[in-house]
């Protein structure tokens, strides 16, 4: 396959996006578009060409796709279900490769991959692999990435150390594979880098392995004055429940997060990592010195 230079990336303003750009650009690699709605007031670096164009309309992003070798897609949530537009898109302006906005947990895992929380994910690995067995000229790689390390925390996910009693799901001594938002723009550096040796597969990265209990300990290192009471949550529990609120319509944000916490937190969904392809990517890792760097500077912020 022949080099990659000309990239694109869709969803660049976003908490992963942002990381992901500055990755390519700080590479000097690629020359680098990014793609934003007609409506967006978002700036970027003065040696990105930005290019609007309409996400629901393929003439549109076909047109904004015009010379790219890849496109990286980083879109949130509320941007997942439309991608099926941005595959035909890409297609149509004849771009080599496509990372979907995957940046998660491993879909290849059958118990991951019925969770409902990443329904729109599997609707798009189904939609662009069937354009591409029908024929199409494009090649796709999905990066696995676990959870996010640094946003995990400051958004209190991997563990809601915000609170004086942050839950531990069935007591926190599951080792999960996780990776720093910077990591993952190396991620993608490295796939658009090595395009024949990630072509058409998941590519599977991680900073570090580490329990709840571990970045617990690790915070009451760093803040040895702060008072923390932890709480065991059972996961079976928490999936009933979300099950419940499912069965009544319920789609919102803390429901689609205890599936993605019974995904994470235990064993049997493909959280904790067999096997990487850091060195292939670039992937230095991090430390529990790093973890602690983390929680310092968060708490110092709250």
């Amino acid at each position: 396959m022949s080099p990659i230079k000309n990239v694109a990336v869709v969803g660049a303003a976003g908490a992963l996006g942002a990381p992901i750009l500055k990755a390519i650009v700080d590479s000097g690699k690629f020359n680098v578009t990014v793609i934003t709605r007609p409506a967006s007031t978002s700036t970027f670096a003065s040696s990105v060409n930005v290019v609007k164009a309409d996400y629901t309309s393929v003439d549109s992003l076909t047109s904004a796709l015009k010379g790219q070798d890849a496109v990286v897609s980083a879109v949130g949530m509320e941007g997942l279900l439309g991608q099926s537009i941005l595959i035909d898109a890409a297609i149509a302006a004849g771009v080599k490769r496509i990372l979907p906005s995957e940046f998660g947990s491993d879909l290849s895992n059958p118990k991951t991959a019925v969770q409902p929380v990443f329904g729109y994910k599997i609707a798009t690995r189904k939609y662009l692999e069937d354009k591409i067995a029908a024929g199409a000229d494009i090649t796709y790689t999905y990066v696995i990435n676990g959870g996010f390390l640094d946003w995990g925390l400051d958004h209190s996910f991997l563990l809601d150390w915000k609170s004086p009693e942050p839950k531990l799901f069935n007591g926190g001594e599951f080792e999960f594979s996780s990776t720093t938002l910077a990591s993952v723009g190396q991620a993608v550096v490295g796939v658009l880098d090595h395009p024949e040796e990630t072509k058409n597969r998941s590519v599977y990265v991680q900073d570090i392995v580490i329990s709840q209990k571990k970045l617990l300990e690790l915070a009451r290192k760093v803040a040895p004055e702060k008072k923390w009471t932890p709480v065991t949550v059972s996961l079976d529990e928490q999936e009933k429940w979300a099950n419940g609120k499912l069965a009544e319509g319920d789609y919102s944000a803390p429901v689609m997060y205890t599936y993605l916490n019974v995904v994470i937190f235990q064993d049997g969904y493909g959280s904790r990592m067999k096997k990487t392809d850091n060195e292939l990517l670039g992937i230095k890792g991090k430390t529990e010195a790093d973890v602690e760097a983390i929680f310092k500077e968060l708490i110092a912020k709250n």
